[in-house]
């Protein structure tokens, strides 16, 4: 994972015959018989309910089912860019991604290099467990932590700036306030466990390196810049592609619990949206194009990422 894979490394296997093929895969048989379960699940989960996606192009009556509903063609998808709200939350999700995407995703790597330099292990493995912790709080947990901090009256954030003479603010009341909140409130329960995969890279890293390098004299952060973080960018890069394929798929248990009447301009993302819309007002057609929307705009990211990545670097998903 940690080094390069050249396409030298890689084992292929050419069959002359289709008896070979068929003699390979009964040698091997309890390879296949592990992945059924994972395809199984791929198929029944993930592909089957692809099929149900054709409402996007109809007035979907639940009564009268997929066969009964009438064809609208893009009419939902019309609708969707002429709606002004809709435009509004698209700009949201946007803008939240980026940030997520500027801030949020160097922050596990930056942590995995500095857990990685910490020489007591007794220590380090503490460091491990508290970063990781808050991983396994549901948002609903956190989003009471963060509205309990930043309270106006009895939070601590608004109790520090009172000692420099600030009036209490509300800071979920505030729209220009719930994109940072989102962010970091994101950072802080996430991050630990991102450093998981850097650490299993960072660990995977030939120790020859860095004797190699202490020998000619480089310091603990040379050999940072150097070998671990050149050794460790196919990872990085892979991760980076997956998200950017999540662009906009931000999360919405992690927007709704913060949102309220007062941040919802600045807030709302497509997710909480189509709840609204589609579970709360029934509108399962128009909701149902607006996620097939975000599903292509997230294949074409992904594609688009992947092609310049394996132009610039080498390294890709495919």
């Amino acid at each position: 994972m940690a080094s390069k894979i050249q396409p030298s490394d890689r084992t292929v296997y050419d069959f002359s015959s289709q008896s070979q093929k068929w003699a390979f895969m009964r040698k091997h048989w309890p390879i296949y018989v592990i992945s059924l379960p994972g395809i199984i699940y791929f198929l029944l989960f993930k592909y089957i309910p692809l099929f149900g996606s054709v409402i996007a192009f109809q007035n979907y009556n639940i009564f009268k089912g997929i066969k009964g509903s009438p064809w609208v063609g893009l009419e939902n998808f019309h609708r969707m860019f002429q709606y002004t709200e809709f435009l509004q939350i698209l700009k949201n999700t946007i803008l939240i991604g980026m940030y997520d995407l500027l801030f949020a995703f160097p922050v596990p790597i930056i942590l995995a290099l500095l857990i990685n330099e910490i020489r007591v292990m007794a220590y380090k493995r503490i460091v491990q467990t508290v970063v990781y912790m808050p991983h396994f709080l549901s948002w609903v947990i956190v989003g009471g932590v963060v509205v309990g901090v930043l309270s106006p009256s009895t939070g601590i954030v608004n109790h520090l700036l009172g000692l420099f003479g600030i009036d209490p603010i509300y800071f979920l009341g505030e729209n220009e306030y719930i994109r940072t909140i989102l962010i970091s409130s994101g950072v802080w329960k996430d991050s630990g466990w991102g450093t998981i995969i850097y650490l299993a890279a960072i660990a995977g890293i030939n120790p020859d390196l860095y004797e190699a390098a202490q020998i000619d004299g480089a310091s603990r952060i040379r050999q940072v810049f150097s070998i671990t973080i050149p050794t460790i960018l196919p990872t990085i890069v892979i991760l980076f592609l997956l998200h950017i394929g999540n662009f906009l798929d931000f999360g919405f248990e992690r927007v709704f619990v913060f949102l309220n009447p007062l941040n919802n301009e600045n807030g709302e993302i497509i997710d909480t949206f189509v709840y609204r819309a589609g579970l709360v007002d029934r509108q399962y057609s128009y909701t149902t194009a607006i996620g097939l929307f975000k599903s292509v705009v997230g294949l074409a990211l992904i594609m688009i990422s992947n092609t310049f990545s394996k132009k610039m670097t080498g390294e890709g998903l495919y």
